[in-house]
C-alpha cells in the first residue's frame, strides 16, 4: 500500500485506470464538463490549468474498482476492509517531514478551485478535509465539508448542525472563541475515505486511515493550527473559522439538486501550503466519485451495525438511484419473519439520512435492480410488510422532505419470503447443467 496521492495516481496509471489530458482548460465548468463526459471510467489528470501553476486530478475513485484499489481490497472485500479498519484503528506515525512545507501562500487565488454548475455562487473545493481539536474528547477530529471561496482570504464553511466539526464550532463560539482548524486537499484516498466515515464522538479518523493503508500513514503538525495533518498532503490550509461571521451559501449535493441557501460560517486564512508542482483535488458533486467517496463508507458503517443486531445480514447496497444515500437495499440470511422488521429498524439507527429500505433474501443479488424489483413482485404484500414512519430526522439534502427542520417520512420494504408459505412457491426454477454451458461450442 501507498500513503500519497501521487503513489495512488502511480497505481492507476500501471493499471490503465488514468488519462492525462495536456490542453489548456479552464476551472470555470470546463473542468466539471469533462469530468462528467468520464463519470463511471477513468481517472483525470489535468496537466495546463489556465492561470494556474497546479495540476488538477478528478474523477479519481470514481468506481469500484478504483476504491477497491484505494483500501487494499478486492471490490466483494470492501465492506470487510473498511470494518477491520474501524475495528482495529490504529495512530499513525509521527514525522517532521512535511512534504507540504514546500511551498506557501497567503492568496486563496492561488488554488485552482473549481466553478461545477450554472447556479452555484461561486468556486468550490469539494475535496476539502477539515481537522479540529474535540475539545470535550482531547481528541482530533476529520470530516469532509465544502468550501466556497468568497475572496481571497475567506471561504464559507457548510457544517451539518450535530455533526462533530458542528459541535467543536459550537463549543468554541461558546467559550467566545474562534475555532482553529487545518484542511488538506490532495491526500491518498484512503484518507478521504476514512474522513468521509462518520466515526464514534471522540474517535480520530486518521486512525482509520492508518490502518486502511497498512500502518503507512505519517503525520506532521501544521504551524498555526497545530493540528496532525498527512505529511504527505499535496496543500494544507490553516486558519479558523470565526465565530460571529457567517454567508449564504449553497451549491449541489450527492442528489444533483441545488441545496437551499444557508447563512454558514466563515473561515479565515492564515497560511496555504503546497508541495512543488502540487495537484489539486476536484470532486465532482453528485457525480460517481462524490457518490462512492460518501456512500461506500456508510454502506461498511450500515453493515457493521446490522450484523451487531442481525448477524445473518449478508450484504448493503446504497444503490445508485438514491445516489448511494438513501436509498438501500440488505440482503439477509432469514430465521425468523420478524428479522426484516428488526434490519429495517438498525438500518435507519445506523444511517439516519436513509429515507428508503428493501430486504431481500439470500437468493436475491443486492446490487441488481431488476432482481429487487422481481423480489418485490413475488414476496411482498403491501398490507403487512410495509413499514412507514412518519415526521422523522432525515437528510438536509432531501427537496422532498421538510429541509429547515430536517423531518421526514421513512418506508421499509419486507420483500423476504413468508414462512406461512409454501417454501417451493418461491423457488426460483434452475435448468440441470445451465451453467456448464458454453454456446462457443454451438456457435459455430
Amino acid at each position: 500500500m501507498t500513503s500519497d496521492m501521487r503513489s495512488y495516481l502511480d497505481l492507476v496509471s500501471k493499471k490503465g485506470e488514468l488519462i492525462i489530458i495536456k490542453k489548456k482548460v479552464s476551472t470555470k465548468f470546463e473542468i466539471a464538463a469533462i469530468t462528467s463526459k468520464m463519470d463511471g471510467s477513468k481517472a483525470l489528470l489535468f496537466e495546463n490549468i489556465k492561470d494556474s501553476k497546479f495540476r488538477v486530478v478528478s474523477n479519481l475513485v470514481g468506481t469500484r474498482k478504483r476504491f477497491a484499489y484505494a483500501v487494499g481490497a478486492t471490490e466483494d472485500k470492501i465492506h470487510e476492509k473498511v470494518i477491520s479498519a474501524i475495528k482495529h484503528a490504529s495512530k499513525p506515525k509521527i514525522t517532521t517531514k512535511a512534504k507540504f512545507m514546500e511551498n506557501q501562500s497567503r492568496d486563496l487565488f492561488t488554488l485552482p478551485i473549481v466553478t461545477h454548475f450554472a447556479k452555484e455562487p461561486g468556486p468550490f473545493i469539494t475535496s476539502s478535509i477539515i481537522y479540529t481539536k474535540n475539545q470535550e474528547m482531547g481528541t482530533q477530529n476529520s470530516s469532509f465539508n465544502r468550501l466556497l471561496r468568497l475572496d481571497e482570504k475567506h471561504f464559507s464553511i457548510r457544517m451539518v448542525e450535530g455533526r462533530h466539526l458542528h459541535r467543536t464550532f459550537v463549543y468554541a463560539k461558546e467559550h467566545g472563541e474562534d475555532l482553529k482548524v487545518a484542511i488538506s486537499v490532495g491526500v491518498h484516498p484512503a484518507v478521504s475515505i476514512a474522513g468521509a466515515y462518520q466515526a464514534d464522538w471522540g474517535k480520530d479518523e486518521l486512525e482509520i486511515a492508518n490502518e486502511l493503508l497498512n500502518k503507512k500513514l505519517t503525520l506532521s503538525t501544521s504551524p498555526y493550527s497545530k493540528m496532525l495533518v498527512p505529511s504527505e498532503s499535496e496543500i494544507i490550509i490553516e486558519g479558523r473559522i470565526l465565530k460571529d461571521k457567517t454567508h449564504k451559501e449553497w451549491m449541489v449535493e450527492m442528489l444533483r439538486t441545488y441545496d437551499f441557501k444557508r447563512s454558514q460560517p466563515v473561515f479565515e486564512l492564515d497560511r496555504i501550503y503546497f508541495r512543488n508542482n502540487p495537484i489539486f483535488h476536484d470532486v465532482l458533486a453528485g457525480f460517481g466519485e462524490h457518490q462512492l467517496l460518501m456512500g461506500m463508507p456508510i454502506e461498511a458503517k450500515i453493515s457493521k451495525d446490522l450484523k451487531q443486531v442481525l448477524p445473518q445480514t449478508k450484504n448493503v447496497v446504497l444503490t445508485e438511484g438514491g445516489c448511494k444515500w438513501l436509498h438501500a437495499v440488505i440482503q439477509i440470511s432469514k430465521k425468523q419473519d420478524s428479522d426484516p422488521k428488526k434490519a429495517i429498524e438498525a438500518a435507519f439507527s445506523a444511517h439516519r439520512s436513509l429515507k428508503n429500505v428493501v430486504i431481500v433474501d439470500d437468493d436475491i443479488d443486492p446490487s441488481d435492480p431488476v432482481a429487487v424489483e422481481y423480489a418485490m413482485a413475488t414476496r411482498f404484500q403491501a398490507d403487512k410488510d410495509l413499514v412507514i414512519i412518519s415526521k422523522v430526522r432525515g437528510s438536509s439534502l432531501d427537496p422532498s422532505s421538510d429541509q429547515k427542520n430536517l423531518l421526514t417520512a421513512k418506508m421499509g420494504v419486507d420483500a423476504t419470503k413468508s414462512f406461512s408459505k409454501r417454501a417451493d412457491g418461491f423457488e426460483i426454477a434452475k435448468i440441470p447443467g445451465a451453467e456448464k454451458i458454453s454456446l462457443k461450442k454451438y456457435f459455430k
